[in-house]
């Protein structure tokens, strides 16, 4: 790529960057998400797996299951008599070992670092709030992740590519 066109890319990239993520971060608190940081971490996991599009329903569902899974391990975690290091241990051993194996077995709908960072985004949340006291907050959750991979990393790849597109026809 020569330089003028790699010019043209990392501005239209800053400019979507610039504009589109902090505009969710505004409107993310009025439609009732709270952390709306996760849509951040999440479109960064779509980018590094190359704006696949084609895999944007896998990584979702995977975001969505790890979501899923740290509700599940607090659940499980809250009903075990053990010592706190202990379930967590057997938790985190146990529930890694099953989401490794259902999603090799699944690979054409889940995407596994999308269920694994799902799963550790949630947990980092979820945790300090504890099980009994998790209200909404899973489904706002599962929101921002969406809102990650669609609107951040998708529309900020839409939102590059046509500028790109109308900034090269304007140079010829």
């Amino acid at each position: 790529m020569e330089q003028r066109e790699k010019r043209i890319n990392t501005w239209a990239l800053a400019l979507g960057i610039a504009a589109m993520p902090p505009l969710w971060a505004v409107l993310a608190p009025y439609v009732g998400v709270t952390c709306g940081a996760v849509a951040l971490i999440c479109a960064g996991l779509f980018v590094a797996n190359g704006n696949k599009y084609a895999d944007t329903l896998k990584i979702s569902i995977g975001f969505l299951l790890g979501d899923a899974w740290a509700v599940l391990a607090l659940l499980v975690m809250d009903q075990m008599p053990w010592n706190p290091d202990v379930e967590l241990y057997v938790t985190l051993f146990v529930m890694g070992g099953v989401a490794v194996l259902v999603s090799s077995a699944l690979e054409k709908f889940i995407f596994l670092p999308a269920w694994l960072c799902g799963w550790a985004v949630g947990l980092t949340i979820l945790a300090p709030v504890g099980y009994g006291n998790l209200g909404s907050l899973p489904v706002q959750i599962g929101a921002a992740m969406l809102a990650g991979v669609i609107y951040v990393g998708i529309g900020v790849d839409v939102f590059q590519r046509k500028l790109v597109g109308f900034l090269s026809k304007k140079q010829k």
